[in-house]
């Protein structure tokens, strides 16, 4: 927590998911991806991107499963295109 005058300012969990939100939606934009599809194949949850949107906040498993996929997905992708 810090202090600045008489108000307290925290760090809050929307911080954290905005930028897994953000994460997964520029995601969607570089591999044309369907938010759907993109759920289906992070979490097997269709609805997991709309969700998101909507103001869904994962446990710290899920958003860790969710960007370990973005991870590999890309990963794979670089190794496709090096063969």
């Amino acid at each position: 927590m810090e202090r600045i005058g008489n108000t307290a300012r925290f760090a809050t969990p929307a911080t954290g998911r905005a930028m897994l939100i953000r994460s997964v939606e520029k995601f969607l934009r570089a591999h044309a991806i369907a938010p759907t599809s993109f759920g289906r194949l992070a979490a097997q949850d269709p609805r997991l991107v709309l969700d998101l949107r909507n103001g869904r906040e994962p446990r710290g498993v899920m958003e860790a499963r969710i960007r370990g996929f973005m991870a590999g997905y890309e990963a794979a992708r670089e190794t496709g295109r090096a063969a």
